[in-house]
């Protein structure tokens, strides 16, 4: 596949398109970053540097990709920055599916998590109800995002099923708290079944490990959703499991065979 990823960019760590590029290429697809900010590291850090792209930066970026929009079988989005960008991405996104009616959106609702709350500006929140969901083709918010979202509580897999499939059909929750505080889960929803699958919770919150998981569920949207699932939660395990600590982030190229054929093994289930 050839997917244009729209995410945030860091000199320094793995997050957005430093997160999710590399995992792209080695599933085997091109991966065209467009870059939203370019900061030094990412801003759990105490201090960061670099620039903020505007809304037009990026869209002259998008605009000069014009001539492969026909080659364009996947668009992934993350981190946007600033409330403008949203009407850029899609507009990008209607001329690409204009040009390649088969193209797909992956928006990933970066807002925050339930570790540090919410770590972008307070218009974010409604641009993605509003401006960028209702076009998506899938979602893949975390729970806490996914309650802020939706204006929801969250206390069960079937409540967290009915919230996904309110804002859209097809989604991937990329962390749900499950009460006991040792394991964590995932959950792949279609509009057939929805499917989860639980792993030992390991430390605290990894930096970059809901932008992996995108990048991911992006890259094997052709596997079928119990066994896209069952890798996305093997890869995510070993790989934080493999972390020297949460704020450097995960170990992309020290630890990438795990990208592509994860050594831990769980079994998801039909829900």
């Amino acid at each position: 596949m050839n997917i244009v990823s729209i995410q945030s960019a860091v000199a320094y760590g793995h997050v957005g398109n430093s997160c999710a590029v590399f995992p792209l290429q080695r599933l085997g697809h091109n991966a065209w970053p467009v870059n939203t900010v370019n900061f030094s590291n990412h801003t759990e850090y105490p201090s960061w540097r670099g620039p903020r792209l505007t809304a037009q930066q990026v869209g002259d970026v998008l605009e000069g990709l014009e001539f492969v929009y026909p080659q364009v079988d996947m668009v992934l989005t993350g981190y946007l920055g600033s409330a403008d960008l949203a009407e850029v991405i899609v507009g990008a996104v209607n001329r690409i599916k204009a040009a390649n009616p088969a193209a797909q959106w992956v928006c990933d609702p970066v807002i925050g998590n339930a570790a540090v709350g919410s770590f972008v500006d307070d218009d974010i929140p409604g641009v993605f109800i509003d401006v960028a969901i209702p076009v998506a083709d899938a979602i893949t918010p975390n729970q806490w995002e996914l309650a802020l979202l939706t204006g929801r509580e969250l206390s069960t897999l079937e409540a967290t099923v009915d919230a996904a499939r309110s804002l859209k059909p097809r989604s991937l929750i990329t962390s749900v708290h499950t009460g006991d505080g040792t394991t964590i889960g995932m959950l792949d929803i279609s509009p057939e079944a929805a499917w989860y699958v639980e792993t030992p919770r390991l430390g605290d919150n990894v930096v970059g490990a809901g932008d992996l998981a995108a990048a991911m569920y992006t890259a094997l949207r052709d596997e079928t959703p119990k066994a896209r699932l069952e890798h996305l939660a093997g890869t995510l395990f070993d790989m934080i499991a493999a972390a020297e600590d949460g704020l450097t982030g995960l170990p992309l190229v020290a630890e990438q065979d795990l990208i592509v054929q994860p050594r831990s093994r769980f079994e998801a289930r039909r829900l």
